[in-house]
């Protein structure tokens, strides 16, 4: 019990430390996972003097942490943005990764001698692109909706491919015939397990009256593990179960969205920063100078030789341009997901293992670095930089059970063409009205010549049978203006 301040007012300042390093990264220019690893160091035995080397318990917590994180990527992923970019996004996610594993593993296998399972163990370590490195870099470096959502495609969904790999080699698994039936078996009954606990979830909630609204991103967030945990009992992949229940859920039109995406946002956060302090604890920075040499080495052949010539496989049949390619595969981002990857061997005694997990804290250092630091000046150097795109209108639902109605609150945002419409020309359907117009620091009830304006919020009441039609309206006149019909917008 005397322990417990202590260890609570910690674990406070460390994640405030983390919390506030976010900002500073941001004008230094540098990754802020990086940072969180910089404190885990100082922390640990080099800085602080606390010790931690317990592979096993860093690996579960790295994989609890990694479910977090892809339950916020799944979450916070527009179906509608990335269902055109669905091909290149699972040639990456399962081609690519094999084509690494193979290029990388037999390079080394003649560069240094290793035997044949200990390579391609390194391969399959260094073919996971790191879903937290990737939705924290990519979604603030002004990259074309295109690539960003093929890369966050590939990084919410080859974890889960990588981490079989991995988990097969390490452990010994005896190749044969069957072991591709056995990956084909986890990979389709955790996607499959992910899509229907997801549509449950998503018709749960929709028809559950809970008695507070911060119980709604609890249950989601809840449904979600859930479904990894289930594939995991069934023997399948968990994490590809996780990504895809969060993609589902995140897509569905839940009560209390907004607040859902925020709390999803904060635990995906917490996770980031409690991962990769937890990893900074667990490294031992005297034994890094050693693994520099190999470390580096292994990290520009997965950069410069694999990672091109596994995106040219993957994404050729989709005729995807070369500029595209190139910036694919200087893209591919690295941060704590190998890290947790090479714990597994070395949790399970296999020799060498500490020479990967060396050498994978030397690769994520410094090619996180450069690639993250390149990313912005490569995209506009190959002309496939995006400008920003005009964000989609969020819609809020609150049942109203007794009622048997529906509260909307929707945002007028400023590339809306909301702004300027007059209420009259709204035309909801029957059953709907707008009830509030909130407008800067004052509310007040609209009439039908009340003109909306950008930043404005309303309150829309509509029955339950008229929601879906209200809110397809709304969307239409948010993407067209007034005369949306006669555009042939539809808000679908």
């Amino acid at each position: 019990m005397d322990e417990l301040p202590l260890v609570l007012g910690s674990g406070a300042a460390v994640l405030l430390a983390s919390v506030l390093a976010v900002r500073f990264s941001i004008r230094l220019g540098l990754p802020s996972l990086l940072i969180y690893l910089g404190i885990g160091v100082f922390i640990g035995e080099a800085g602080l003097g606390v010790e931690f080397d317990n592979p096993e318990l860093t690996q579960s917590l790295g994989l609890a942490a990694l479910v977090m994180i892809l339950i916020e990527g799944g979450l916070t992923t527009t179906w509608s943005e990335v269902r055109p970019n669905l091909g290149p996004g699972l040639a990456l996610s399962t081609v690519a990764v094999g084509v690494t594993v193979a290029v990388t593993g037999s390079a080394l296998h003649w560069l240094f001698g290793l035997e044949w399972e200990t390579a391609l163990l390194w391969g399959g370590v260094l073919a996971s692109t790191d879903a937290a490195a990737v939705f924290s870099v990519l979604r603030s470096a002004g990259i074309g909706k295109r690539l960003s959502s093929i890369l966050e495609l590939e990084s919410g969904l080859n974890d889960a491919p990588t981490y079989i790999v991995v988990v097969l080699l390490a452990t010994g698994t005896t190749m044969d015939w069957t072991l591709p039936l056995q990956v084909v078996y986890q990979l389709v009954t955790g996607g499959l397990l992910g899509f229907g606990i997801g549509l449950l979830g998503a018709w749960a909630l929709r028809r559950a009256a809970l008695p507070a609204t911060g119980l709604y991103p609890l249950a989601t967030v809840a449904m979600c593990v859930l479904a990894f945990a289930g594939a995991q009992f069934a023997l399948a992949s968990g994490l590809l179960a996780t990504y895809v229940a969060g993609v589902v859920l995140g897509n569905s039109r839940l009560p209390h969205r907004s607040n859902t995406l925020s709390f999803a946002e904060g635990i995906g956060w917490i996770a980031q920063i409690g991962l990769f302090v937890l990893l900074g604890l667990f490294a031992t920075p005297s034994r890094l100078l050693d693994a520099v040499v190999p470390g580096v080495v292994a990290g520009l052949l997965a950069l410069l030789v694999a990672r091109p010539l596994a995106v040219l496989i993957s994404t050729s049949p989709f005729r995807v341009p070369w500029r595209e390619q190139a910036f694919l595969s200087w893209a591919g981002l690295r941060g704590a997901v190998p890290i947790v990857l090479a714990t597994i061997p070395l949790a399970e005694g296999r020799p060498g293992a500490q020479d990967l997990v060396d050498a994978v804290f030397v690769i994520v250092i410094v090619f996180t670095l450069l690639q993250a630091a390149l990313l912005s000046p490569l995209a506009t150097l190959l002309g496939v930089a995006g400008a920003s795109e005009p964000r989609e209108m969020q819609v809020d639902a609150a049942p109203l059970e007794e009622l048997g109605a529906v509260l909307l609150q929707v945002r007028i945002l400023r590339t809306s063409r909301l702004h300027g419409v007059y209420l009259a020309e709204l035309r909801l359907p029957k059953g709907a009205t707008v009830s509030l117009v909130v407008r800067g620091e004052r509310s007040f009830t609209p009439e039908h010549t009340t003109r909306l304006q950008e930043d404005d919020q309303l309150l829309v009441v509509t029955t339950q049978q008229a929601r879906r039609a209200t809110e397809r309206r709304l969307r239409a006149v948010d993407r067209a203006g007034p005369i949306a019909r006669w555009k042939g917008e539809r808000g679908d």
